[in-house]
């Protein structure tokens, strides 16, 4: 996807010992801190392993240096150093009882999707000092999002004895009592907080929050009034203001306009070079079923799923920095010879690499970025031997789902905050997958996430048999290995258990609120074979 922003270096002090102008730098660490201010970080990392080659134990190289080599995509690598950095920094806030910059190390390594790291570096810093309200907030995030949701209910109380004021902490307490089934404890601690004199952001979480509770205790009269609340109230946050709303529907135009079969055709049945071969990719829009296709898919011994990763969006920066030009990509690719495919194919293989390691073997990669829907004719020009998974989903409980689903902000996120907002976009993205895939020369499938939940095996064999691989009878308990791990989207509490059938239909709880969309989504409906208003 084109809208990932590689983050900066944060809070996080690579050194403290220097103010310089630009210029002026004459050490490598100062060099150092000019690339990271350039967001230079190819640069930045070059000066750091200086540093590390002449003092191996200097701490605050390591943190810049595993900064810096995250953001080259060198993950595996970078949150390494972080974890090295991080733990220099143990014994002196033992001795000062400043955990303040182990808190910073946990920050950067949830940032970077490393909850094992951060979680072992909160835990440590949370035994130093277990007095320092941050501490237990970031131990009550990272228990959640790896699943622990016991564990980050006890962190997120010892937060609030810390601070019970903190309105953001108890809506985030609220939030963990939802994960953990308490919804009417939830329910009541929302309806609390929202009593307070609470800022935007905390009224637009709050709302948020309780709309997704009553929606869970079957309240449905109340859930819409609260999410137009939060929408109300998001149009004042800083981070949705900044957002070009324009950007993604301005891109699907050019694309409608640029590929066609004839462009993605060019390289069809082309021979690549084995050490370029293609991935799979699982695609569909946001709430549709593709996190459960994951888990399922990477329940298999042969398979290796990169769960929301930026592949493509980093093979598309490079041809735009191989093509200088102002023309979309479609114009770009028309210009395109087959060695700057190879390379383009090189350039995506080797981020895999940077990421995984040598953790791949000789397992199938499915890259699962769910809105490289949009970059369908870009991944069918630079891989037309690949396949693709596409996941369907009535559109009604799409847009239901996106409507209630706390998401971070980006340009194509803040399109769903409105109901109106989510219909439009949806709509959007599904004319350009039904064009696009009577233009695609790649090998796709179709399946619908309700046959999934009421026919699994028949289902995901015809997955399999698709993929090239044989039945494992593993992948039924996908669930339980969900359990135990990061997953980068907000279906991580629903694909850690069974399968259950109570989002099928959702979305006539709520049918009246169709009543003025329902022109919009009708050609979908009856495209995709559901059954009609």
């Amino acid at each position: 996807m084109t809208t990932y922003t590689p983050p900066s270096y944060g809070n996080l002090t690579v050194s403290h010992k220097h103010t310089f102008a630009a210029g002026t730098a004459t050490s490598p660490m100062e060099r150092a801190q000019i690339a990271v201010k350039a967001r230079n970080h190819a640069e930045a990392a070059q000066w750091f392993e200086r540093i590390l080659q002449e003092t191996p134990e200097n701490a605050h190289a390591m943190i810049g240096f595993g900064q810096a080599l995250c953001n080259l995509g060198r993950r595996l690598e970078g949150t390494a150093y972080l974890r090295k950095g991080g733990q220099h920094f143990l014994e002196p806030a033992r001795q000062s009882g400043d955990i303040s910059q182990l808190l910073e190390i946990t920050s950067a390594l949830q940032h970077w999707s490393d909850y094992e790291g951060a979680l072992e570096m909160c835990k440590q810093a949370t035994e130093i000092n277990n007095a320092d309200f941050r501490g237990y907030r970031l131990l009550a995030v990272t228990y959640s999002q790896l699943n622990r949701t016991a564990e980050a209910l006890l962190a997120g109380q010892r937060a609030l004895e810390l601070d019970p004021e903190n309105s953001m902490m108890h809506i985030l307490q609220a939030s963990l009592e939802a994960d953990a089934g308490q919804n009417t404890a939830a329910k009541l601690h929302l309806e609390d907080v929202l009593t307070y004199e609470l800022n935007p952001r905390e009224e637009f979480r709050a709302h948020k929050e309780l709309a997704r509770v009553l929606d869970k205790l079957g309240d449905y009269a109340q859930v819409f009034p609260h999410l137009r609340a939060a929408a109300d109230f998001s149009s004042q946050l800083p981070e949705i203001i900044s957002q070009d709303r324009s950007l993604i529907p301005n891109m699907i135009k050019a694309n409608m306009a640029g590929f066609d079969r004839e462009l993605m055709s060019r390289w069809a049945g082309a021979e690549f070079p084995q050490h370029q071969p293609p991935p799979t990719f699982v695609l569909g829009f946001m709430r549709s079923g593709t996190t459960l296709t994951q888990e399922v898919l990477d329940a298999h011994p042969g398979v290796l799923v990169a769960d929301e990763a930026d592949f493509i969006w980093a093979m598309q920066r490079e041809l735009h920095m191989m093509d200088k030009s102002s023309d979309d990509t479609a114009a770009k690719l028309k210009r395109l010879d087959f060695a700057g495919v190879l390379h383009l194919r090189d350039y995506y293989w080797k981020q895999v690499h940077q990421r995984f390691g040598d953790s791949l073997g000789k397992r199938l990669l499915v890259d699962k970025f769910t809105m490289n829907t949009i970059d369908l004719g870009l991944i069918n020009f630079i891989f037309p031997d690949a396949k693709v998974i596409f996941v369907m989903r009535d559109p009604r409980d799409i847009c239901v789902s996106c409507f209630m689903q706390l998401m971070v902000p980006t340009p194509t996120t803040v399109h769903l905050l409105t109901w109106q907002g989510t219909i439009e976009f949806y709509a959007t993205v599904m004319k350009w997958w039904m064009y696009i895939k009577q233009q695609m020369t790649l090998d796709f499938i179709e399946f619908r996430y309700e046959d999934a939940v009421t026919q699994f095996e028949p289902t995901f064999r015809r997955v399999f048999d698709f993929l090239g691989l044989p039945w494992d009878a593993s992948v039924s308990d996908f669930h339980k290995r969900a359990a135990r791990k990061y997953i980068a989207t907000p279906s991580r509490t629903q694909v850690a258990q069974p399968l259950y059938s109570s989002s099928v239909k959702r979305w006539r709880y709520f049918e009246s609120e169709f009543a003025s969309v329902s022109q919009v989504l009708e050609p979908f409906i009856g495209a995709f074979d559901y059954e009609p208003f």
